[in-house]
């Protein structure tokens, strides 16, 4: 049994996950799981640079991640950063200030590993009770990774569409207009092209959801009147249902999203965007299903993640 620290710092969020790892019995207990807001990718692709502000958040998150490790034991720590650290040109500034704080090497990772990490966390849970291959998506800020497989990662992608990173190049608009929904399709479209190109979508027999913008259209398909994530982890719906979710908060208004008692204050303004995502990656899959002779009918979430994935990977050789 070895006491590890995952911390995955994407676009919008960063986020701690303490367990207790066994690699032999194949177990991992949470101690502590939680997650901030702090917007990294805030005017990255814009400027190509990470705002003093945005980073100044992140480091102070991470100083108080620290504390958390110190106070459980934590005998190995793994930090992995992702699309908006990956994409910067002042990301050794942010390399310098997270080494300061919490004493390891932050980790900028390339889209591949990020998928494959994302598949080992969210595949050691649901094998057990859905049936391969399964089609990971994990829907960020920057970046969005799809990747196939039964028991490993057979093909994997990751698309530079994410809810920050489209909210800041089309959805101004509160809510967002016609056109601007009609840019945010078009780019994800491309994307998924390129992406079908390399991942089978159609072989896929489970698609699994993954990360903030995902859980959160599902807390909303299921009417919930505060996040639960017991509800959440492991929840199958119809694809219709995910669809009319994500529809309903594409159209809404910033307003008419914070009054939703599961929303968290960080995603109301890029939910929609990753509504938007989910959707045409939930709609691209069916079709490319369909079209192999197979049918795709439900839509699984899990809370289980590239979190998960990194603490796995965390416990020294």
């Amino acid at each position: 049994m070895t006491r590890v620290a995952a911390i995955d710092c994407g676009t919008n969020s960063i986020r701690l996950l303490v367990a207790d790892v066994d690699p032999v019995a194949g177990t991992l207990v949470d101690l502590d799981r939680r997650m901030e807001v702090v917007r990294l990718g805030q005017g990255v692709d814009r400027t190509g640079r990470i705002a003093p502000e945005a980073l100044e958040r992140t480091l102070d998150a991470a100083r108080r991640y620290a504390d958390v490790c110190d106070e459980l034991g934590v005998e190995a720590i793994r930090f992995v950063a992702t699309s908006a650290s990956r994409d910067a040109e002042n990301r050794a500034d942010f390399v310098d200030g997270v080494r300061a704080r919490l004493g390891v090497e932050p980790e900028v990772v390339g889209g591949e590993e990020e998928a494959a990490l994302s598949f080992r966390g969210a595949t050691g849970v649901l094998a057990a009770t859905h049936p391969g291959p399964f089609l990971v998506v994990d829907l960020g800020g920057g970046s969005t990774e799809l990747v196939l497989g039964s028991t490993t990662p057979e093909a994997a992608y990751s698309m530079d569409v994410g809810c920050v990173r489209l909210t800041e190049r089309h959805l101004l608009g509160d809510p967002p207009t016609a056109d601007e929904v009609a840019g945010a399709r078009a780019d994800v479209a491309a994307a998924l092209d390129v992406a079908a190109g390399v991942v089978p979508l159609g072989k896929t027999v489970t698609l699994v959801g993954l990360a903030g913008s995902v859980t959160t259209v599902t807390a909303h398909a299921l009417g919930l009147p505060a996040y639960d994530p017991r509800r959440i982890d492991g929840c199958v719906l119809p694809v219709g249902t995910v669809l009319d979710a994500c529809d309903d908060l594409l159209a809404r208004s910033r307003s008419q999203r914070a009054e939703l008692g599961f929303m968290h204050p960080g995603r109301v303004d890029v939910i929609g965007a990753g509504a938007l995502v989910w959707h045409d990656v939930v709609e691209r899959v069916r079709a490319d299903v369909a079209a192999a002779g197979g049918e795709l009918t439900h839509v699984v979430t899990s809370e289980h993640d590239i979190l998960d994935g990194i603490a796995w990977s965390a416990v020294p050789a």
